[in-house]
């Protein structure tokens, strides 16, 4: 048989120089390792092992969900692969933006501050945060500041020092992927430094990260290195495109308490929160995990290489290293974003026939253009694309649960893009 791009080029009547730019971009990324995702494949296998699971505990409750066997099992499963005290994952954490939200309400005070190091957060959570008339700053009484990047994703840690100086600091907060900005995502060993630096001026400041995208990318987390809470959505990274709905907390044991006591009320503790039957869905996909993530690394980095053959900026590069599973592709105009959303929404297995057109988005400034397809609502594990229609006009392609399907669909987006 032919490679694998020409059999999919042969299938779907793909020809000419898109033929022959996906050839070349093949034959940059057919040979890249990816050694991270076979040690992560090890150490979720690891965790399941060490825990001991057993068939039993797949069964759920429902009503309060107290003592909720296949509950337990999964969060003291993420406890293993996080290197956390405690987790809370529930399907009463609806998004990964929820998960957020909540744990920076339970860990800033009235009158104390949330400090951002990683610039302006993503639309919604900004949203959340700051700009709503219901937003944190003026429903709960707290303060917010942003500090902005420095170049290639570093923190500014002389700003970040001068920020902890004025000592009405609670909490940092951390956006490991790089959302609707055009800069790169953050990586598991930059977080490190930042956890030290901080640890070693104001150790009584938390720091929390929004892990979402980045889980099993790499061989840590960020609570490996330090953070006190990651925070994120259960139909991402973690789904293993099983999950069917929820989000998560994990870190130290007196911080996810608090979160608990916000999500829940006070003194019921994380006691609550059935599983509804769902648990072998959250086991069997956490395991599977690190697998689909392998094959969206893959997915991305031919769509990176293809698009870059296309002279187009792309980041990251193809064959580098990876700390999410986002692709930014630099189109240059709203008319390519569109084309882009058009053709990768062909090549999704479901909604294959509809037309992405941009639109407003609760949370979103701007109108957005998403292309979306999932067996589960929402799950950009799956592949699917969404950009603002802002400058520079950067399209982010997320996910893909199957290589020769992620293939397939940049090759649609770029045929449609020409």
């Amino acid at each position: 048989m032919s490679n694998t791009i020409e059999f999919l080029c042969d299938r779907f009547s793909i020809s000419g120089s898109i033929r022959e730019a996906a050839l070349r971009a093949y034959e940059r990324v057919t040979n890249v390792r990816y050694d991270a995702q076979i040690e992560v494949k090890a150490n979720v296998l690891q965790a399941f092992l060490d825990e001991g699971v057993n068939e039993s505990d797949f069964a759920g409750s429902s009503g309060y969900g107290y003592d909720d066997a296949a509950r337990a099992r999964y969060e003291s499963l993420l406890n293993r692969i996080f290197g956390t005290e405690r987790a809370l994952a529930r399907l009463s954490i609806v998004s990964g933006t929820h998960a957020i939200v909540v744990a920076l309400s339970a860990n800033v005070r009235a009158g104390r501050t949330l400090l951002s190091v990683t610039g302006r957060p993503y639309d919604t959570l900004r949203n959340a945060i700051c700009d709503d008339e219901r937003a944190l700053v003026k429903t709960h009484g707290i303060e917010y500041r942003e500090i902005a990047l420095a170049e290639n994703a570093a923190f500014d840690l002389d700003g970040i020092e001068r920020e902890l100086g004025r000592g009405d600091i609670d909490a940092i907060f951390v956006q490991r992927s790089r959302g609707y900005a055009p800069r790169p995502s953050v990586g598991v060993d930059a977080i490190g430094r930042l956890c030290a630096f901080v640890r070693e001026r104001a150790p009584q400041v938390v720091v929390l990260v929004d892990n979402c995208y980045g889980e099993l990318v790499e061989t840590r987390e960020p609570t490996h290195v330090g953070a006190d809470l990651v925070m994120g959505s259960l139909i991402k990274n973690l789904g293993g495109t099983f999950a069917p709905a929820g989000g998560y907390v994990a870190g130290r044991a007196e911080i996810v308490a608090r979160v608990a006591a916000r999500l829940y009320a006070p003194g019921l503790g994380d006691a609550l929160g059935p599983s509804l039957g769902f648990g072998r869905a959250f086991i069997q996909g956490l395991f599977t995990a690190p697998l689909i993530i392998e094959q969206t690394v893959r997915g991305l980095d031919f769509a990176a290489a293809l698009f870059e053959e296309r002279g187009f900026a792309v980041d990251p590069a193809p064959g580098a290293r990876r700390t999410d599973i986002v692709q930014a592709i630099r189109l240059g105009n709203p008319d390519r974003l569109l084309r882009f959303a058009r053709g990768l929404q062909k090549a999704l297995p479901v909604n294959a026939r509809f037309r992405p057109e941009p639109g407003a988005v609760p949370g979103y400034t701007d109108p957005v253009v998403m292309s979306s397809g999932a067996f589960v609502g929402g799950a950009t594990i799956e592949l699917s694309c969404d950009a603002p229609l802002r400058e520079p006009f950067d399209v982010y392609l997320q996910g893909g649960i199957i290589t020769e399907y992620a293939y397939a669909g940049a090759l649609f987006a770029a045929r449609e893009v020409g």
